[in-house]
């Protein structure tokens, strides 16, 4: 039986007081849950806030509540480190996190703007811009879970010297669930219903629904962040300062920045302002795209000590190793939640629409639609050999979208890498081989399929391009480059929100330990707000365009469930509709964060997680 399935006999045979917290711990991890995660599901019920313990919290440690790691900090002097030298080879060009669509983006603005609360590598929360986790036992989190109140750090200011305070919480809400501002992260808010400034340091969150997502929204480095309301005169109407918010945001972290080339150079300086008074360790941080692939970002790091970090190692193990016997610095690596996925356009890219448009949804795609061609694909591609050969690492073949989380895993793994039965399946649904491209009424099963330019992708291509065409559907590569690629502009029609091609291929993941955020990649919504179209900018999370009304109800449920068992029923439930129905073809379970690293930097305190970006704690960096 599926680990899902029996999470929930366990967890009912806790309500029914038949096993003991401790006996539901132990039991829960033995299914592969981590302690932390065992800690989310019971905290976020009505036990005993964040006293209610599993095994290793009972004997001293472990609740929802954790720390920032900042070994050596103590006595240092902000400033002294020097420069810190960062290569992101998919290089930042948008720095509002609100209309961020690629990692990269989320990333840059990491070193200045600040959520609430943060993920620590373990799961648990920790306070940022917040004085203190909300909990039952504090008073922050309502007994019904019906709304959130967060008390605010006191002295905090902006970098332009602004207070800080409550109506800056509620301005972000605003900003974010105001249409016009065509927010990437608007899903993450839609089941908060209002947030009220309580006082100057007191903000209390409203949910439409109770929920056990409540440290979702505000939360994280990936559509937490906090805007500086006064730069808007506080209105969310306003749309004049959007633009140059994009390209010149200040914010209340440690950095500040002094000068922002889009897709080239990003440079920060130490922001003064800074609540604490001995931090940031180094004075400045230069960001480049390095040699514009992982690769080069990889050497520069390991062999030549070009730069001190490479973000996102998508490198294969022999060059990585390579790299690694020069001795000049190590590899960082985590547990992963994130999967490299073939993404699948349910309209028709070759179609234009009265509007312009094209990718419409007025046009359904005339051969991806068709489960009978997704299924195909699905057993058609070897995955083990693009796994083994291109990622290894601990990096395995994925067969389901959501990895990694035990709590949602189940045995449902209905494809394996079988050509066989993908030329049955398209046999029986009548796409007849014409030469060597099958086709059904005058539509032949050939495609575009886009991703970005890295030697790991390239070869990824070329081993899908042999396998399809085993098979007969013919596919036409195409690649761009990462910068544009994942650049949110509106004009940019080669990015991966506009997805004007058949399939498209990038790794994304879950940015909590309650998914539904990432499973909002599928999701419509209500007229379908969250598909991303011209009539949002392009901003609904939802690029692939798959509508399912059953998918949206059971994601809605798993969105407002008050208990555990509820929750992880619906989110199998959509992990299963994803699966059987093919809806997108995963390909590698990645590490969730796989970096290079100089020598001169200490490891504890970089403290890479599933859940958060690179730079979450970049404030505690230092040199080893």
């Amino acid at each position: 039986m599926a680990e899902g399935r029996h999470f929930e006999r366990l967890y009912g045979a806790l309500k029914e007081g038949s096993i003991s917290r401790r006996e539901f711990g132990l039991r829960a991890m033995a299914m592969g849950m981590s302690a932390a995660t065992v800690a989310f599901v019971i905290n976020s019920l009505d036990f005993r806030g964040v006293s209610a313990q599993t095994p290793e919290a009972e004997s001293g440690g472990g609740s929802m509540v954790g720390s920032r790691p900042d070994v050596g900090t103590e006595g240092q002097t902000r400033g002294e480190g020097g420069e810190l030298k960062v290569l992101l080879w998919q290089m930042v060009t948008v720095l509002n996190p609100h209309t961020s669509t690629g990692t990269k983006d989320y990333l840059g603005a990491s070193f200045m703007i600040e959520p609430l609360l943060n993920y620590t590598p373990d799961s648990t929360l920790t306070p940022a811009l917040a004085a203190e986790v909300p909990t039952l036992e504090n008073g922050g989190l309502a007994e019904d879970l019906s709304s959130v109140t967060y008390k605010l750090k006191e002295g905090v200011v902006w970098s332009d010297g602004e207070p800080f305070t409550a109506n800056d919480v509620k301005f972000t809400f605003d900003w974010v669930s105001n249409p016009a501002n065509a927010a990437i992260t608007s899903e993450t808010y839609a089941n908060v219903a209002s947030v009220e400034v309580i006082d100057d340091l007191t903000a209390k969150v409203n949910f439409v629904a109770p929920t056990l997502s409540w440290y979702v929204p505000f939360v994280g480095t990936f559509g937490g962040s906090i805007l500086p309301g006064h730069i808007w005169n506080f209105d969310a109407t306003d749309e004049a300062p959007t633009q140059a918010f994009r390209t010149a945001p200040i914010g209340t972290g440690p950095y500040k920045l002094t000068s922002f080339s889009e897709g080239v150079e990003l440079k920060f300086e130490v922001n003064e302002l800074y609540r604490e008074a001995n931090k940031p360790f180094f004075s400045n941080v230069s960001i480049t795209g390095g040699a514009g692939d992982a690769q080069g970002a990889a050497r520069a790091v390991l062999q030549t000590n070009e730069a001190d970090y490479g973000w996102n190692m998508q490198v294969n193990p022999d060059a990585m190793n390579d790299f690694l016997s020069a001795g000049n610095g190590y590899i960082l690596a985590t547990a992963g939640t994130s999967t490299e996925s073939i993404y699948i356009n349910y309209t028709d890219p070759n179609v234009e629409a009265e509007s312009g448009e094209r990718s419409s949804l007025d046009h359904p795609h005339p051969a991806l639609t068709d489960i009978a061609v997704r299924k195909a694909m699905s057993f058609a591609i070897d995955r083990d050999t693009i796994a083994n050969e291109f990622y290894g690492n601990g990096q395995s073949a994925a067969w389901r979208y959501l990895v990694g989380i035990s709590l949602y895993e189940n045995d449902n793994l209905p494809y394996s890498y079988d050509p066989a039965m993908a030329n049955q399946i398209l046999d029986e649904a009548g796409w007849a081989l014409d030469g060597n491209v099958r086709s059904k009424d005058g539509v032949e099963l050939s495609f575009v399929y886009h991703t970005t330019i890295n030697p790991v992708r390239q070869d990824t291509q070329a081993v899908v391009q042999a396998n399809l065409a085993e098979v007969g559907i013919e596919v036409e590569l195409k690649s761009t480059d990462s910068t544009i690629f994942f650049d949110s502009g509106v004009g940019n029609d080669q990015n991966l929100s506009h997805f004007y091609t058949d399939l498209q291929m990038y790794t994304t993941g879950p940015s909590s330990p309650f998914p539904v955020e990432y499973l909002n990649n599928f999701y419509a919504g209500e007229e379908n707000r969250n598909i991303a179209q011209m009539a949002n900018d392009w901003s609904g999370g939802n690029t692939s365009r798959y509508a399912n009304a059953e998918y949206d109800e059971v994601l809605d449920s798993a969105r407002t469930a008050t208990d555990p068992e509820t929750a992880t029923t619906a989110i199998i439930r959509c992990s299963d509709i994803l699966t059987d129905e093919a809806v997108v073809v995963p390909l590698v379970a990645r590490a969730a964060l796989v970096s290079s690293v100089s020598n001169k930097l200490l490891a504890d305190n970089i403290a890479l997680g599933a859940w958060e970006g690179d730079f979450w704690n970049i404030a505690n960096w230092r040199s080893a």
